[in-house]
């Protein structure tokens, strides 16, 4: 294998990498969006879907990674306030 070869797998590595970090964050948030109350669970899951749409074809690594920890914050403080209203 040739430099290039290797440099081509590399990249490719970390897309596949951030593709899966970003599925695994989804899949999160539509756990999370179930553990809201029965009227607000439609709409939650429309915005992270919506969420997700909005920055599909985004190809820059940089701004995923930011994307993705944003999202990690933005879920955290959702699962949060659901703690805080006793839905567990």
């Amino acid at each position: 294998m040739n430099r290039e070869s290797v440099m081509i797998l590399s990249f490719d590595l970390q897309e596949f990498i951030l593709r899966a970090r970003v599925l695994k964050l989804y899949r999160q948030a539509l756990r999370t969006a179930q553990r809201a109350p029965v009227h607000a669970r439609v709409e939650l899951r429309q915005i992270i879907r919506q969420e997700m749409e909005n920055n599909r074809s985004c190809n820059d690594k940089q701004r995923i990674r930011f994307l993705i920890s944003e999202g990690v914050e933005r879920l955290k403080g959702l699962s949060e306030t659901l703690d805080m209203q006793g839905h567990s």
